[in-house]
């Protein structure tokens, strides 16, 4: 915590003490960090003008594949489930039953029915790094895909974190991973809105019109400096500092938190995804979120993180889909129309994934159970060529018999999106030695 304090004052019980200002410490990943700890990270990446940016929404659990993207119909009943397929706005394409307005959609969407090489972890390492939480773990791994782009690029503005993560904190907390920053330390980690949310990020206890002497306010910044230089953690604040304050005085990422200032037709659109159902240990089916990712992207964010939903289907699978689906398929929907509408979606990608799949057989409690072979993902926007199917399932969803698809190459889509060329973009490893943000190929199909 940081105390600002400003002139006395009297109080109606006869004793004078000061007005303070106390501005918390922000939430960053899973350590309170000072905002400029993470802003001073930055001050090396410069600035871009262009604003492509990614929404990476995990599906916390490992959603069914056969139950979403590729319905099974001629497998065996006990394969094949209770859903049947629908046609959808692109001659050819099905897909569940449940996701009517993905449907009317499909030609902004891309379906990837293939995704392979799941470690079979419970956790949102590969789905936010698209690397393995073995690789370089005595380094502190890789970085996430938000970290290495606000490494890389840097902000748009300078009053708006380049990496948010909106996961909720759940029960089973590697499903609240935003997306670790790795190697490159903790000031790369997500700025996450932390525990009343935006509250941190009021000037509590007073106004910007309560703060004539800009100095004063200074000053308790650089008393926090000399805190941390005697320690020798820090070096060089002052203008990191001055841009710390002009986020915390600047209404922007405020403002984009803030869903409650958009019109009730757009949020009803959205809807709000409750009641929660099937939660658990995971996360909530928190529509509100889609909409916020949408308003932090157009303040400036380049990568928002979320967790939606709890998709670990053991038991009564087909209910699950039922209600996780149904609220997906109106935010999600409702995030394509909004980012269209605004001449967003080219610049925006998003995806719709989760750690792994499910077993084709459903088991005893109507559930599928853990199945790493292969996976699916649902890709928008963000400039690819849409509307198409990429790779297959054989009839019982066991393997995939086409176009198998690693999730390093659906990172280096997204690397490719947001204008970093995987490639040929390193960053430097705490040895000094320069890692590839990610060893794969953009995927061919979309480019």
């Amino acid at each position: 915590m940081l105390t600002i304090f400003g002139q006395k004052n009297r109080f109606c019980d006869g004793v004078s003490r000061r007005s303070f200002l106390r501005i918390g410490a922000l939430g960053i990943g899973a350590s309170a960090l000072t905002l400029t700890d993470v802003l001073r990270a930055e001050a090396g990446a410069g600035t871009s003008n262009s604003h492509k940016a990614v929404i990476n929404i995990f599906l916390g659990g490992g959603p069914p594949h056969q139950d979403m993207w590729e319905i099974k119909t001629e497998a065996p009943s006990e394969i094949r489930g209770e859903f049947k397929p629908i046609n959808t706005k692109v001659t050819g394409i099905q897909i569940c039953e449940v996701f009517k307005q993905i449907a009317a959609r499909m030609d902004k969407c891309v379906v990837i029915r293939s995704v392979v090489g799941a470690k079979g972890g419970h956790d949102a390492v590969q789905c936010m790094s698209g690397w393995p939480s073995s690789s370089l773990a005595a380094m502190g791994g890789r970085p996430s895909l938000g970290a290495t782009a606000a490494k890389v690029l840097g902000p748009v503005d300078p009053s708006v974190p380049p990496f948010v993560g909106l996961a909720a904190r759940t029960q089973h907390m590697p499903w609240s991973d935003s997306g670790t920053p790795g190697f490159l330390g903790t000031a790369y980690a997500p700025f996450k809105p932390d525990g009343p949310g935006m509250a941190n990020l009021t000037l509590k206890g007073t106004s910007l019109e309560q703060l004539p002497d800009r100095k004063k306010l200074l000053a308790s910044f650089d008393k926090l400096k000399r805190e941390i230089d005697a320690n020798g953690q820090i070096r060089g604040m002052d203008a990191l500092t001055e841009r710390a304050l002009n986020v915390l005085t600047s209404s922007k990422l405020l403002e984009a938190l803030d869903v409650s200032k958009e019109p009730d037709r757009v949020r009803e659109r959205y809807g709000d995804g409750k009641p929660y159902k099937f939660q658990y240990d995971g996360a909530p089916t928190c529509n509100d979120q889609l909409l916020m990712a949408r308003r932090l992207v157009e303040a400036g964010v380049r990568v928002v993180t979320l967790s939606y939903g709890r998709w670990d289907s053991h038991g009564k699978n087909f209910d699950l889909v039922r209600d996780h689906g149904s609220k997906l398929d109106q935010g999600l929907s409702a995030l394509l129309d909004d980012l269209d509408a605004r001449g967003m979606l080219k610049d925006v990608s998003i995806v719709v994934w989760g750690e792994f799949g499910r077993t084709p057989r459903i088991n005893n409690g109507a559930g599928r159970d853990h199945w790493p072979q292969v996976s699916c993902a649902l890709l928008a926007g963000g400039g690819m060529k849409t509307g198409q199917v990429i790779g297959a399932t054989n009839r019982l969803g066991e393997y995939a018999s086409q176009r198998p698809v690693k999730f390093e190459e659906i990172h280096a889509t997204l690397y490719h999106n947001l204008g970093i060329d995987p490639s040929r973009t390193t960053i430097l490893d705490p040895t000094g030695r320069p890692q590839h943000v990610i060893e794969a190929e953009p995927l061919r199909e979309v480019l």
